[in-house]
């Protein structure tokens, strides 16, 4: 791998040996996508048309007059899905379909990564597959109906504390044994090199953006 995906102390590629080639694909598909002009216009064409980007910056007055300084806030709740999560799953669904993969994997939670992943899938003719812990499916019912709704199926997770962690765990089991034809959309900075600068690179936009607005 061209990247040791270090943040000091932490961080680095800890994975099954099988799963290795896949990630320096993932990696090199990446740092091409980096490079690719046409790539970059059609998620920005995408970000903009379709999540409704930029998304607006508010001025919290009360809070702050409350606290003696002032505070703003940058409204990705205002995005299309309802959080930042969709600048994430467009961009990586994007850098998928690019590379010919068919079928994407997601976990999540609260739902929401679910529901973003489910959405860009729907949008670019991708077969969705998202894992949930039984425990967050029952607390997050809204979510995983909407991702029902979007065209995913919903694997839920049983086995451990039946959350977050485990629902990761089957999807890397799946990505494992499916990476031919299968892309793991990893919905949060973290899991092996190269996810956690991936996933930054995608979400750069909302800094960039602010910014941008705070100097306006």
């Amino acid at each position: 791998m061209k990247g040791d995906g270090r943040f000091g102390d932490f961080g680095g590629v800890f994975a099954p040996e099988t799963l290795m080639a896949p990630l320096e694909d993932l990696e090199q598909a990446w740092l091409d996508s980096q490079q690719d002009v046409s790539f970059g216009e059609e998620l920005s064409r995408l970000l903009r048309d379709y999540a409704g980007r930029p998304t607006p910056l508010t001025q919290a007055r009360r809070m702050s007059k409350e606290l003696g300084f002032d505070v703003w806030l940058k409204r990705e709740d205002l995005l299309h899905t309802g959080a930042h999560k969709l600048n994430n799953t467009l961009g990586q669904c994007l850098l998928a379909k690019k590379r010919g993969k068919t079928r994407i994997l997601a976990e999540t939670g609260a739902g929401q990564h679910g529901v973003a992943t489910a959405t860009a899938c729907a949008l670019l003719d991708l077969e969705c597959v998202v894992y949930m812990g039984e425990v967050d499916a029952v607390r997050q019912k809204p979510n995983l109906l909407r991702m029902g709704l979007l065209g995913a199926r919903v694997e839920t997770v049983s086995h451990g504390q039946a959350t977050l962690k485990d629902a990761i765990n089957d999807a890397m089991r799946d990505w494992m044994t499916n990476a031919r034809d299968t892309y793991y959309c990893f919905g949060t900075a973290a899991g092996p090199y190269p996810f956690p600068q991936i996933v930054r690179y995608f979400q750069q936009v909302i800094g960039n953006e602010a910014r941008m607005q705070m100097l306006e």
